[in-house]
């Protein structure tokens, strides 16, 4: 594995129009945190933009915003809501260096493969200024496996994450539990936010 489930990119592949139009809105309480936190108008890298709820409202607040996804088909989709291209960008293959004041990651690492995380992570590390800001979420759990739509998921433990996160030089490093909503397959799910911040 590459960082990439095929089962996971097909599924998204399939579905990116239903998924794309579900009526999901951008999840301002978290965003809304992120962007304090960065320089006014900085850079914003989108990792798994999915529908582009999030890119639009950080391009609205006055972010220069790269939004990206794992697959052409979403990648199109978000298009659509954006106006602007989409970049199809799997997540071993960003090789940006010292490049954006934020990275927004918002429920798509949660499928990255436990083996490849930490070279993700690395990856993102690179990709980030020093100083800057890293948000991701994942679905809580204790080992990694599929959901009723085939969909692989790393279901990670706190523990997990922190040593995931761990081999990376990080000036800050936070995680916080939530109870979430009913998701894509109609389960509900605890989740787990991390937000870190890489050393000046």
């Amino acid at each position: 594995m590459t960082a990439s489930d095929q089962a996971t990119l097909a599924f998204y592949s399939a579905e990116a129009t239903a998924y794309a139009t579900r009526g999901k809105t951008a999840n301002l309480r978290r965003l809304s945190g992120f962007m304090a936190a960065l320089p006014r108008s900085g850079k914003v890298l989108e990792l798994g933009c999915g529908s582009g709820h999030d890119s639009q409202a950080m391009i609205a607040s006055g972010f220069d915003v790269t939004p990206t996804d794992g697959t052409p088909e979403l990648a199109r989709e978000a298009e659509r809501l954006l106006g602007r291209p989409v970049r199809v960008l799997l997540f071993h293959d960003l090789d940006a260096r010292d490049a954006y004041d934020g990275v927004w990651a918002s429920a798509c690492l949660l499928h990255v493969p436990r083996a490849e995380l930490a070279g993700v992570l690395a990856r993102i590390h690179a990709a980030l200024k020093p100083g800057g800001m890293f948000y991701a979420s994942f679905k809580k759990g204790e080992e990694d496996g599929r959901d009723s739509l085939d969909r692989y998921f790393n279901y990670p433990s706190i523990e997990w994450l922190k040593d995931a996160y761990g081999q990376r030089p990080w000036r800050s490093l936070e995680i916080e539990e939530s109870r979430s909503g009913r998701g894509y397959n109609g389960e509900t799910a605890d989740w787990l936010h991390v937000t870190a911040k890489k050393a000046a």
